[in-house]
């Protein structure tokens, strides 16, 4: 059997025990996926094709039966979708299989010359492997295994997807994982699963310098996206979250000790030393969460009251610990981003009007730039604040420092620039960032740093007007999604909380963060806002979806919102785990081992407030807010009961948009209709006690209401 698919060639061949999807461009060599045929006796038959089909086979034997069914683009980009489903009529036990991905060259051998390996899954992240192919000249080539619909293979089995998608050469691709016990895995007698869900993009023209490179994987990400089964993102009311929260952080005694005549905040409940960086964290949120309201908070105050005892004058510099710190930690000792992330904050509070953060900021950034010019931009992991001398220089996992740092460094330089109006900080920001070229998908260290660094690139792009800035921002975007989860995991425990485009907090980590993961969704808010329209169309589709996606998933980072089977119980590493309060535990695991074992993050407790004030719009005399599952741009209240606001998003896709009762009051009366040449009607419906309606995404929304209630 054979078919075309844009400029490929595609036939389906038995042989050998397996069915091959032999894919090629001309007469080159190319590549062929392969899946088993268990049982000597099977025979074969074509399938009425359904849409976008290209070809569906089903085989059975003595032992099961099974049905291949391709897919391809509807409009004929070079994508293919692969899924195959076996169902045993006995209960089968099956060992390692090979992986299933072939390159062949035009005497059909495996093919290494012109092969190049950019990307492969890490850990429990997406099941992909980004290739190029000079010869066979088949081009750019992401693969990727739709873990999301393999599920009920691993909880039938016992195994899980770790490090699943691999490159062993001349085999590439996936092998169904086994009970890592028996080292088997049983199929059992009736029961249908899928054993393989494999999506090919493949592009003519491969893109090989590193800018190009970044975007071209994010564009062929983007262009399989709607394949790889996104769930429903649900509605989360932070608001009251924040507020339970506030109110946490000012009476749990788990939160709080005093120190110095001062207040200070726990890292985790009861437990740890009191550092700068968990200190400005919450000051930050609670700032922000503040200002939503148009307030300003004492809790700010209580806390930038006690900083000065951070603040080491000799140097220069804010140390992380308090100078009582106990004996068991080296007050010399700081982590590379430890120094900058503080100083992220402490300028976000100096840029929101606070005069004493801007002069402990600009008292403390000379210090920030001698670390960076001593260590010529390229951060180890552990050094003596003292003198630079480096304790630890590269991580185990990859034996290298910590290579994003230069990006949040670069950030830091370009609030310094916002605050003073000084050009050195730019030129600070742009060597960071061009000390960095190079590292390509190994760039990634920590997930909101380099989140972070992406913010900078964009905003030198939009400061220098150099195009390289933006193509480099793809760099660090392209990294950090390389980290990513964009699959659902159902693996036991797992099946409580939501994975789904979640990042792990370090390159090396088996678990999604909540720190990492909101400081991202604030750094992509940036980003997006930065970059409007003249983001590559992926971009902005990847980011507005992690956004969405992590305004759902960060609520099961708090503990009331899980089972109590799904929380640690024993052997935390850092406190104690109290469901009754506000603070998220640390970390998350898509392979379902419970959550918290790291800890309930007291420094984590921003993250109610940062989604509250960034998903949620305020309107002055309005009985509701206006939430929308992608940020809500260029608001403006035309008079006491007009709004005209603009909805983000990439074109072609939808958003929701809801209409929160404040104090349990909605609009007696509302109309709503798009500002665009047809004006069509939005119609609104009740929901669990909300207004919500679906909108076309990067448009214009007019609303008008009555207030009072039905």
């Amino acid at each position: 059997m054979q078919a075309r698919q844009g400029g490929l060639t595609i036939a389906i061949r038995f042989g050998g025990g397996a069915v091959w999807v032999v894919v090629r461009r001309d007469d080159d060599g190319g590549i062929a996926l392969r899946f088993p045929v268990f049982g000597h006796d099977a025979t074969a038959r074509v399938l009425p094709r359904e849409d976008h089909e290209i070809a569906a086979i089903e085989w059975r034997s003595g032992v099961g039966r099974a049905t291949l069914r391709l897919s391809g683009d509807p409009i004929g980009l070079e994508q293919l979708r692969a899924r195959y489903d076996f169902t045993s009529s006995v209960d089968l036990r099956i060992g390692r299989l090979p992986r299933d991905l072939i390159v062949f060259d035009q005497d059909w051998q495996p093919a290494r010359d012109g092969f190049s390996l950019e990307a492969q899954q890490r850990k429990m992240n997406t099941g992909l492997l980004y290739l190029k192919l000079g010869r066979p000249a088949l081009g750019a080539v992401l693969y990727v295994q739709n873990l999301s619909s393999l599920n009920p293979y691993f909880n039938a089995t016992g195994s899980k997807p770790e490090n699943a998608v691999r490159c062993d050469w001349p085999e590439l691709g996936y092998a169904p994982p086994l009970d890592p016990e028996t080292g088997q895995a049983m199929l059992a007698r009736g029961k249908p699963l899928a054993l393989y869900d494999t999506i090919l993009a493949i592009r003519a023209y491969p893109q090989c310098e590193e800018g190009d490179s970044a975007w071209q994987f994010l564009d062929m990400i983007g262009a399989i996206y709607p394949w790889l089964s996104p769930p429903q993102a649900e509605f989360r009311d932070w608001p009251a979250r924040a507020r339970a929260t506030v109110q946490d952080l000012l009476h749990a005694p788990e939160a709080r000790i005093e120190h110095f005549g001062h207040t200070y905040f726990h890292p985790y409940t009861a437990s740890e030393y009191p550092d700068v960086m968990v200190q400005l964290a919450i000051a930050a949120a609670v700032d922000d969460w503040a200002r939503w309201q148009g307030l300003r908070h004492p809790l700010v105050r209580e806390i930038l009251a006690g900083l000065e005892a951070f603040h080491d004058r000799s140097l220069g510099t804010l140390r992380r610990y308090l100078p009582n710190v106990g004996k068991d930690k080296n007050p010399n000792a700081v982590d590379s981003w430890y120094l900058y992330h503080p100083m992220l904050n402490l300028a976000n509070l100096a840029l929101a009007g606070h005069e004493d953060a801007r002069t402990l900021f600009l008292d403390t950034i000379e210090y920030g730039i001698r670390a960076a010019r001593h260590f010529s931009y390229r951060w180890p992991i552990l050094y003596d604040l003292r003198d630079f001398s480096v304790i630890q220089a590269v991580a185990e996992a990859d034996r290298r420092g910590q290579t994003d740092v230069g990006g949040i460094y670069a950030w830091v330089m370009l609030q310094a620039f916002e605050l003073t109006l000084e050009r050195r900080y730019v030129d600070e920001a742009m060597r960071a960032i061009d000390a960095a070229r190079g590292m390509r998908f190994e760039l990634n260290y920590q997930a909101n740093l380099t989140a972070w660094g992406a913010v900078a690139c964009i905003r030198l792009w939009r400061i220098t007007e150099r195009k390289d800035y933006l193509k480099q921002s793809y760099v660090y975007l392209a990294s950090f999604f390389h980290n990513s989860q964009i699959w659902q995991s159902d693996i036991g425990l797992a099946r409580h909380w939501r994975n789904f485009l979640g990042v792990t907090c370090l390159q090396d980590a088996p678990y999604m963060a909540a720190y990492e993961c909101f400081d991202s969704f604030a750094a992509f808010e940036r980003y997006l806002d930065y970059g409007g329209p003249d983001l590559i169309p992926s971009v902005r589709l990847l980011l507005n979806e992690y956004c969405r996606h992590a305004l759902d998933r960060a609520w099961f980072y708090y503990p009331d919102a899980l089972p109590e089977e799904g929380v640690a119980h024993k052997d935390i590493r850092n406190g104690f785990i109290n469901r009754a309060l506000n603070f998220p535990l640390e970390d998350l695991y898509p392979d379902g081992q419970p959550a918290g074992q790291v800890g309930q993050e007291i420094y984590g407790c921003g993250a109610a407030m940062i989604y509250a004030t960034r998903a949620f719009r305020r309107i002055e005399g309005a009985p509701f807010l206006v939430w929308s599952d992608v940020f809500v741009r260029a608001l403006h209240q035309i008079d006491a009961s007009t709004l005209s606001l603009r909805i983000d998003g990439p074109a072609g896709s939808e958003a929701r948009v809801v209409l929160v009762p404040v104090a349990g009051a909605l609009p007696a009366a509302l109309g709503a209709r798009l500002a665009s040449a047809d004006g069509r009607i939005v119609a609104f419906h009740a929901q669990d006690g909300r207004l919500e309606a679906r909108v076309p995404a990067d448009t214009s929304l007019l609303l008008t209401w009555r207030q009072g209630v039905d």
